[in-house]
């Protein structure tokens, strides 16, 4: 469970393999504030913000060399599609680093948001 985005929104994890390498695939289901919702005295998902700590603290844990989601603009689906098309390798879809960085800037646009609702910081 990865919630925030949604109050039930999930995150999936998977092994495949390729060429004999096993390979740590992260799904990120979503860290995106919707337009108009308030961090702070949501009326209908009161544990909103602490949600979406618990959140960046799961992502942050998980081990990740395929990163997906369930927008193709999270992990950059159509360039890194098209690179493969190229022939470019390795496999532009392993991609750790680009997951550190989706969840690092996702969790600091959530931190802005506090921020901007006066929400003290852990």
């Amino acid at each position: 469970m990865t919630p925030g985005h949604s109050i039930g929104c999930t995150t999936w994890t998977m092994q495949v393999t390729d060429a004999g390498k096993i390979y740590e695939v992260v799904f990120v289901g979503g860290t995106s504030i919707n337009p108009g919702v308030r961090l702070v005295d949501h009326p209908t998902y009161p544990g909103i913000a602490d949600d979406f700590k618990k959140t960046f603290q799961t992502l942050r844990s998980l081990k990740c060399d395929v990163f997906l989601g369930a927008h193709g603009g999270y992990y950059g689906m159509v360039e890194k599609y098209k690179r493969l098309e190229n022939g470019v390798r390795p496999n532009p879809f392993i991609d750790p680093e680009g997951y550190r960085r989706y969840v690092d800037g996702a969790g600091a646009s959530f931190r802005d948001r506090l921020s901007a609702e006066n929400v003290p910081q852990p």
